[in-house]
């Protein structure tokens, strides 16, 4: 293989908002970015708009994007108006159609594989060596947390379950287009799913070093990222080695997943130089620079029945001193089941309260939200161009949750870790039958603020109890944005879709700053393999 300058192919398959992708496109080696997302294949029809918007950011140099991309993240422009305004200026248009071309929204299966391998052809062009193939096949079938939700349902099989499967059709275009390099991403209840009395895992491994199967001559080498030191606690054969614990290498987030990289056999004996350990930031020093904000209300449980409540400033400052009896409201009787320090600390929390300038945010909010220069992650997340804060708005809560989520906040202040159900009074436990059986004693989870935080998984969509914002006095769970830069994308990165929709795609993404960092182990890979130049 000869060696090559140009740019550097990246097919994103199973994108989602594009995680990966975004962090191989980051990567800047020697003043320039030998990496191009040349296509990202994504089924869920918001997440595509994401990605599509985010290629059309990516087709300008950095720091040059155009006026109208940062008028769509501040809602001037809408993102269906967006086609039009580019219509206007030629430059823009051929940015916004080049844009389209790299992003399909098209489920990977049978039914199109002639499309998808047409899209892929054309992508890569004629002179596709070297180029890199990247994603995740959906894990919800592999993880932990999936496999105890589908226990509960009858005849449930995994084997059944077509999810469990799709890593198929990644194999089924490696086979095909042959990368010279991939990068898979996955949850790392893989390693102990079985399917048909077999381990997953081991089948997936086999699969991957014979991708066209045992009698072709293609074949790959598959390899763990981190440090041989790392790796070398487990014995050769243990799937542990391939483990990465982003909090390990700078991300602030307690995220492990597998990364399986393949080389293919004909790149000789170099291995992925391992990612390099760094500390992870806290959660409040990545999310406290942005604008505080009051959770909403949305209904209360009055008499055995639910009872739409008024959403406003007032009614929710008053709901919160009424249920903790402030402001002359009776005292409610968990109050007496707590320590007297950690009833003092609820009373003194309670006076500090106030009505939050900024409400419940907005899609967009023009207030300042960026962080301390000095913070590790400045200048990969920060955009002074922004003007603003983008996804930075809150879901409304019961009334009650909004207590739970005070007492929550406040014990963790105390005490340093989140209280699980076994350390609430009995007045606040919520009204579930498994809340006195310990099977989900974690049901509400505070993120600490000076630690890494946990997962932010697709769950968040859901509800925001695993997600309680540590700050006591904004009563609420993580935003969106918030979530979003714990996962490390940056400011500019807009999520599309309602927010529901919004939460899902930054649960199931790849962070991009361990995404940028396996992103330079591959560019140095192809270096010291001599396919590409430094």
């Amino acid at each position: 293989m000869a060696v090559v300058r140009r740019t550097i192919p990246v097919v994103d398959l199973f994108a989602g908002p594009g995680g990966l992708g975004e962090g191989f496109s980051a990567f800047v080696a020697s003043g320039r970015s030998p990496f191009r997302i040349a296509l990202s294949v994504e089924k869920d029809p918001y997440a595509h708009q994401t990605l599509r918007l985010r290629s059309f950011f990516r087709q300008f140099p950095t720091g040059e994007a155009p006026d109208l991309y940062y008028r769509v993240l501040r809602r001037d422009v809408s993102l269906q108006d967006l086609p039009v305004e580019a219509a206007k200026v030629p430059e823009l248009l051929a940015a916004w159609q080049k844009a389209d071309r790299e992003v399909m929204c098209a489920e990977l299966g049978p039914q199109n594989h002639e499309s998808v391998r047409s899209r892929i052809n054309a992508a890569l062009g004629t002179s596709p060596t070297p180029w890199i193939l990247i994603g995740g096949p959906p894990c919800q079938a592999y993880s932990l947390a999936g496999r105890v939700r589908n226990k509960g349902i009858v005849n449930y099989r995994i084997e059944d379950d077509k999810r469990s499967k799709l890593y198929e059709e990644y194999l089924h275009i490696i086979a095909e287009h042959q990368p010279t390099i991939f990068v898979m991403e996955n949850v790392k209840g893989m390693l102990s799913a079985t399917v048909e009395n077999q381990k997953i895992f081991e089948k997936i491994l086999s699969d991957l070093q014979c991708p066209a199967g045992k009698n072709s001559s293609l074949r790959y080498r598959i390899v763990p990222i981190v440090a041989a030191a790392e790796a070398s606690h487990y014995p050769e054969e243990d799937p542990r080695r391939f483990i990465v614990q982003c909090e390990e290498y700078g991300v602030p987030q307690q995220r492990h997943r597998v990364i399986l990289v393949g080389l293919i056999d004909t790149i000789g004996a170099v291995s992925p130089p391992p990612l390099i350990r760094s500390p992870a930031p806290t959660v409040k020093s990545v999310i406290d620079s942005l604008p505080k904000l009051r959770s909403g209300l949305s209904r209360s449980r009055q008499g055995g029945k639910y009872v739409t409540l008024v959403d406003n400033e007032d009614t929710w400052w008053e709901s919160i001193r009424r249920q903790v009896g402030a402001n002359g409201h009776p005292c409610p009787a968990w109050l007496n089941e707590i320590d007297d320090e950690l009833a003092n600390r609820l009373f003194s929390t309670v006076e500090q309260i106030t009505r939050p300038r900024n409400g419940r945010g907005d899609e967009f909010l023009a207030a300042n939200g960026a962080l301390d220069r000095t913070h590790s992650l400045h200048d990969f997340l920060s955009d002074s161009r922004l003007s603003g804060v983008c996804n930075h708005a809150t879901r409304a809560h019961m009334d009650s949750d909004l207590i739970r989520y005070l007492f929550c906040a406040v014990f963790a202040r105390q005490h340093s870790y989140s209280p699980r159900l076994e350390d609430f009074p009995r007045g606040l436990l919520p009204n579930h039958q498994n809340a006195t059986t310990g099977d989900f004693d974690d049901r509400f989870r505070v993120q600490l603020a000076n630690a890494a935080s946990t997962t932010i998984t697709s769950h968040i969509s859901k509800d925001g109890h695993y997600f309680i914002h540590y700050d006591p006095t904004q009563c609420r769970s993580l935003t969106v944005r918030e979530a979003a830069r714990l996962q490390t994308f940056p400011d500019n990165y807009l999520f599309c879709g309602p927010r529901t929709q919004q939460y899902t795609q930054v649960g199931n993404a790849v962070p991009p700053w361990i995404a940028m960092q396996i992103a330079e182990s591959v560019f140095k890979t192809l270096v010291n393999a001599k396919l590409i130049d430094q």
